[in-house]
């Protein structure tokens, strides 16, 4: 017997309300990810604080990853979003009111948090109802990318006058964000499978996959928030300047998210994961090594960027896709806590690289970290041939799922 979803078609007002709240939360994140890297160095921090700064707010979206799974099973996931907002909005005003060190570590214990309840929030609201999880997921990302990309942009340009002035833009924005999760559709908290499967959900085969496409899409967002503008930086490129090169980042995971979100097939989704996790760290791996120039910078970030957007959107969609439909939600908080985790790690290990060697050569070390978790494509690909409901919401011990809508 196939079952078919208990949810109704998703609501126009709720799918705009989704993107308009991933919109503006992200635009607040994109501003905050270079302000305050910035403000930091203009303080007098060295680049190592500033990789222990960043990985600080990793901490906390671990922390918060850790217990979502089972938050989602008491609170309606549009609470989380909503949270998320405020967190972001105190993160940012705090280090606008001053930049010593407890301060700024307290702004970025919250900017964690917010991530974490963002990410998981959104887009477990997203896939519930959607008939393709990588679409779903697609949508979300390139509405939340468009902030990222348009973020450090506005960062940039208002850092000129002071990185403080763009955090406090990036408070008020982020209080704006959390007018839309008030609209969306208030979808009931998930509820526990009774026949689900012992062990852990991250050793599930697909789940494991999404969780390792988190680790090399955290690892790179964690460098694009702390190193990369540093080496740019470095390179004596202007304020401006290093907002525009890390929109160009952000605009090719865009290009990324939408380019993945047309892949349906389950083989497809194989290579996408595989290419997508090479391209991302070799591409990382050069952008020390071509801080000097903008356009090999520019060129390099975009390589990498185009990866991570692919990874971000197919990493949640294998993952989801995987389980059971109740554990969706489990799912996505699971693979995000790998990307939390190579969040807090990227930055932390490039900070101890960098105490014994130049930047450029523990970028590189980095990079090849990255491109690691390309060797468990082989695992996925045998995976997804030996079952063929793999990709549409089958779960071993599950009915599969009929993702036509009533």
């Amino acid at each position: 017997m196939r079952l078919r979803s208990a949810l109704p078609r998703r609501p126009p007002r709720d799918m705009i309300a989704s993107a308009g709240g991933a919109a503006v939360f992200s635009l607040s994140h994109g501003l905050a990810s270079l302000a305050l890297p910035l403000l930091a160095l203009r303080a007098g921090y060295s680049g190592v604080d500033v990789g222990v700064l960043t990985a600080i707010a990793a901490v906390s979206q671990l922390l918060i990853r850790l217990v979502l799974g089972k938050l989602m099973r008491i609170f309606p996931d549009w609470t989380l979003i909503a949270a998320a907002g405020l967190l972001l909005a105190a993160s940012n005003g705090l280090v606008v009111i001053s930049t010593a060190v407890v301060p700024f570590v307290i702004a970025e214990l919250l900017q964690g948090g917010a991530r974490a309840l963002f990410w998981t929030g959104s887009q477990t609201h997203v896939v519930r109802r959607a008939p393709s999880s990588v679409g779903a997921l697609a949508t979300v990302n390139f509405y939340s990318s468009t902030g990222l990309l348009f973020g450090p942009v506005l960062a940039g340009v208002l850092s000129e006058r002071s990185p403080q002035v763009a955090l406090g833009v990036g408070a008020g924005i982020a209080l704006v964000s959390v007018i839309p999760p008030l609209l969306m559709d208030r979808l009931p908290p998930f509820a526990k499978p009774p026949d689900r499967p012992p062990g852990g959900i991250w050793r599930r085969p697909g789940v494991d996959a999404g969780c390792w496409a988190g680790v090399s899409a955290g690892a790179w967002r964690g460098l694009i928030g702390s190193y990369v503008p540093v080496a740019l930086d470095q390179a004596r490129q202007s304020s401006s300047t290093i907002g525009v090169l890390v929109s160009v980042a952000n605009g090719a995971s865009v290009a990324g998210s939408v380019l993945v979100g047309r892949v349906r097939r389950g083989a497809w989704l194989t290579w996408s994961y595989a290419v997508a996790t090479l391209a991302t760290g070799a591409a990382t791996a050069l952008v020390a090594l071509l801080a000097g120039s903008v356009w090999g910078a520019g060129i390099a970030l975009a390589v990498s960027g185009l990866g991570a957007g692919v990874l971000q959107t197919v990493g949640p969609a294998i993952a989801t896709d995987a389980v059971h439909p109740e554990e969706r939600g489990e799912a996505i908080a699971v693979a995000g806590t790998f990307r939390a985790g190579a969040l807090f790690l990227a930055p932390l290990g490039t900070a101890g690289l960098i105490m014994t060697a130049p930047l450029s050569l523990a970028m590189g070390v980095m990079g090849v970290l990255i491109a690691l978790p390309v060797v468990t494509a082989r695992r996925l690909h045998h995976h997804v041939r030996a079952t063929p409901e793999a990709g549409r919401g089958a779960e071993p011990g599950h009915a599969p799922v009929d993702k036509e809508m009533p």
